[in-house]
């Protein structure tokens, strides 16, 4: 099947659960997105109250204290938001990611030198008795190789072993210092092996139809077409320019002109990091009105399916908002019920 760029549009938005909010959890959301871009302490909040009926910001907060909720480096060597089930697993299939950043990083360019059977082992003699600041682990590791920079150390040991950052980082209004441990031993239970098919199934029910290259986009893993040549259940859709696009069976093709409601999503989401050229629901222009320097300049705001302005915090509320183009009535009067919406979650 020949897949229209709006149909593609509105596909993902659907699966994305941005056409209609869902009721269900917070971690039921977590795990069918394969986690949330977590970088930035905004977004993930901003992205569940954007997919979810009703959220309650303590809910992230409740599931990071049980280690139910995790934040690590995982997927494009970035800070997600999983699910412990996904923690235990996700980086055994990310590993080239983490040697891809242990080579080329700058700030580990003192350490990278370092033979890692010994280095893992430093690591893991240093967490034994319980979780480290970025500072102390820094320190700890210092005393095996006392002629290395701790704070190069540390970050190798970011790189190198499967670290959760504990709360209260990243909980709803309470600040807090990176502090890290094993994320086995945080979450009570043994790592485990990635499934990288059953990992690209998860990808397309969430992000699909996708390319190869949407799928490495993504994760930031290489090797994804031969994983996708063992998958003889996959049924391939092309784009208007012919490119191969990969889908799990029966998923639902979302008509192009289904109503796409107004939705404000953080600074960073997956919604548009996930595909090669970033252009299911953003154009080159709208892009680049975004994005800054180091990052994104603002949270975004989706208008008909498509990123069509900004928005941006002060205190407990919406401070400010940047429209690229001219909005409807009807446009403005969702826009101003989703202001409403994320004004009482940056209130509670």
């Amino acid at each position: 099947m020949r897949l229209t760029r709006e149909e593609l549009n509105r596909t993902l938005l659907q699966r994305q659960g941005l056409l209609e909010r869902r009721s269900g959890s917070v971690a039921s959301v977590v795990r069918h997105l394969v986690g949330l871009q977590a970088q930035e302490r905004l977004s993930p909040y901003v992205g569940l109250a954007a997919r979810l009926e009703a959220f309650d910001p303590a809910q992230v907060t409740a599931g990071l204290e049980s280690a139910a909720l995790v934040r690590m480096v995982c997927l494009r060597g970035t800070i997600h938001l999983l699910t412990d089930d996904d923690a235990l697993m996700i980086r055994s299939w990310t590993v080239p990611i983490q040697e891809r950043e242990r080579v080329v990083a700058q700030n580990l360019r003192a350490v990278r030198d370092l033979d890692l059977v010994p280095f893992r082992a430093a690591v893991s003699a240093a967490l034994a008795d319980g979780p480290l600041s970025v500072k102390a682990l820094g320190e700890a590791l210092a005393v095996a190789y006392p002629d290395r920079p701790p704070v190069a150390l540390a970050g190798l040991a970011r790189v190198a072993e499967p670290l959760a950052q504990l709360p209260p980082r990243g909980t709803w209004r309470r600040p807090g210092g990176v502090v890290y441990h094993h994320v086995d031993r945080w979450v009570g239970r043994p790592l485990a092996a990635a499934d990288p098919a059953d990992l690209v199934r998860r990808y397309l029910r969430a992000f699909g139809p996708a390319t190869a290259a949407d799928v490495t986009t993504w994760s930031g893993v290489p090797g994804v077409a031969t994983v996708l040549g063992k998958m003889p259940d996959l049924v391939r859709h092309e784009d208007e320019r012919g490119r191969a696009l990969w889908d799990v069976p029966d998923a639902e093709i979302v008509a192009g002109d289904a109503p796409a409601p107004v939705r404000l999503l953080g600074i960073y989401d997956n919604l548009w990091l996930s595909h090669a050229a970033r252009d299911r629901v953003t154009s080159p222009e709208t892009r680049k009105r975004w994005a800054g320097t180091n990052g994104g300049l603002a949270c975004t705001i989706f208008v008909d399916g498509w990123l069509a302005g900004l928005w941006r915090p002060a205190g407990d509320r919406v401070g400010s908002v940047e429209l690229f183009d001219t909005v409807t009535p009807a446009q403005r009067s969702e826009l101003d019920a989703e202001v409403a919406r994320v004004d009482v979650l940056l209130a509670s």
